[in-house]
């Protein structure tokens, strides 16, 4: 892993995305402990935390998590999910945060060095590519551990760094997956 102590670097966290990969890989994020790690490591601009939110309950198990990041050194980019009704007939949460995130990483660019973005999603390629001309370095973290793997090859291979979650879960993570009170909306076009 190559992170430079001069770069100013900014995290963007697809908060869905990042909550799948770590509930197949069996652990919790400490964020507290992620903001540390990469701040210790690099010259850490701003954290971005992207969730879209269920409104129509009165209380979300996203809440608490939501309310300590925007408290605790994270920017919260947040808009409402859409509830609906599959063929199936089965209740379904639909949030697509990736137009949020590529805007704030596209406007953020011009200010940084490095961006790392914690999502294995292929959408993302085209940004990650446009951001690199802009002479910004990328790094994507997610997983090809998990089966299936939740990075894209297409992401992954246009990265400039690919790191595995697993390989610095450690650094991070609060303890094993036990009892989870918190669910992310699914991530749907």
């Amino acid at each position: 892993m190559r992170l430079l102590a001069q770069e100013r670097t900014a995290l963007f966290i697809d908060g869905a995305n990042l909550y799948a990969a770590t509930r197949s890989l069996g652990f919790d994020i400490d964020y507290r402990k992620l903001l540390d790690f990469f701040g210790a490591k690099t010259n850490l601009l701003r954290a971005y935390y992207y969730s879209a939110l269920l409104e129509t309950e009165e209380y979300s198990p996203l809440k608490p998590l939501t309310d300590w990041l925007a408290y605790n050194g994270y920017s919260l980019v947040t808009k409402p999910a859409k509830e609906f009704v599959d063929t199936l007939g089965r209740r379904r949460i639909k949030g697509n945060m990736d137009i949020e995130l590529a805007i704030d990483m596209l406007e953020l660019a011009p200010s940084l060095n490095h961006a790392i973005l914690f999502s294995g999603d292929s959408d993302f390629r085209r940004l990650v590519e446009a951001v690199q001309r802009k002479g910004v370095r990328v790094t994507v973290v997610s997983s090809i551990r998990t089966n299936p793997p939740m990075i894209a090859d297409e992401l992954r291979r246009q990265a400039d760094q690919f790191i595995e979650l697993s390989d610095i879960a450690k650094e991070f993570s609060r303890r094993p997956q036990e009892g989870r009170g918190r669910g992310e909306p699914e991530d749907e076009a």
